[in-house]
């Protein structure tokens, strides 16, 4: 390992640090450390360390924001790889970001262009790349109405390019998720010019009714459970007289059903064991068997 760390650290893009509580990297603020977490700036940067871990044959996690995490509390064994190119270009009425922007960012630099069609976007937690891995969507649009062409690596480090139906988007699914180890380096958008002030005041409009139905003074990980065709997983789990439901330090939201927050020194082991009864009870009362959205590792 020693050595391993010190041929990474000769990249001045990179940094690494040891046994990096995955607390820190997950909007759920649970997770217990890494054994190593190498943040690169660039994607050559990520490229070469990929091929180092895969050199000395060391398991990795690619990470984004960690928004739609939920890591084990014994932490992660081998590395954790971070993409934190940010880079933003406008051409036209398309934008090429990298992968490692937060969507919040990206909605701002669109409207800011006048550009429409990510305002939606405004307020999801994560980054782009987790964006297209996940098809990330909220008040009625989703990545793929935008998405028209991704730069990735695959397991192999090879440079693939991707473009429309490609990318297989679905509610939740991507192309990506059958992909192994793929990092996604960068994606393009195509927008539509408006008025700044129009696409401002829409962004307003759905950062007010997040502040408004979702307990965002708490750390989540966001909607926990797919929405069940034809029902919404939070009216359910409402109906089955589960809000407030606590265990541990994870708790059924009290202002939204559909989210579990960490009320204060939530573990993973509380999460799961919670999911499990909400699964269980709106199975046994409704006889709908709610899907996990969460990623867990």
């Amino acid at each position: 390992m020693k050595e391993l760390l010190g041929v990474l650290g000769q990249n001045p893009a990179l940094t690494v640090k040891t046994e990096e509580p995955m607390s820190r990297h997950t909007s759920f603020q649970i997770g217990g450390p890494a054994e190593v977490m190498v943040e690169a700036e660039t994607a050559d940067a990520a490229r070469f360390a990929l091929s180092i871990l895969k050199e000395y044959e060391v398991p990795y996690l690619i990470l984004g924001k960690g928004s739609n995490l939920l890591v084990s509390d014994a932490g992660i064994s081998g590395a954790v790889v971070k993409l934190n190119d940010t880079s933003c270009v406008r051409q036209d009425c398309r934008i090429t970001a990298g992968a490692g922007i937060q969507l919040s960012k990206l909605a701002v630099f669109a409207q800011k262009e006048g550009l429409s069609g990510l305002a939606f976007s405004f307020g999801i937690p994560g980054t782009l790349g987790g964006a297209c891995m996940m098809n990330a969507g909220a008040y009625g649009g989703e990545m793929k109405d935008v998405v028209v062409k991704t730069v990735c690596l695959d397991a192999d480090l090879n440079e693939i390019v991707l473009q429309g139906e490609e990318h297989r988007f679905g509610y939740r699914e991507s192309v990506f998720k059958e992909m192994p180890k793929c990092l996604i380096l960068s994606t393009e958008m195509m927008l539509v010019a408006s008025d700044p002030a129009l696409i401002r005041a829409e962004m307003d409009d759905y950062a007010s009714r997040r502040r408004e139905k979702q307990p965002l003074e708490y750390p989540s990980a966001g909607s926990v459970f797919k929405r069940p065709e034809g029902k919404f997983a939070g009216a359910l789990i409402e109906q089955c007289g589960l809000k407030g439901k606590q265990i541990g330090g994870a708790q059924v939201s009290e202002k939204h059903a559909g989210f579990i927050v960490n009320r204060g020194g939530a573990t993973c082991d509380d999460v799961l064991r919670l999911i499990e009864l909400i699964q269980e009870t709106v199975m046994r009362e409704t006889g709908v068997m709610l899907e996990c959205e969460i990623c867990r590792v």
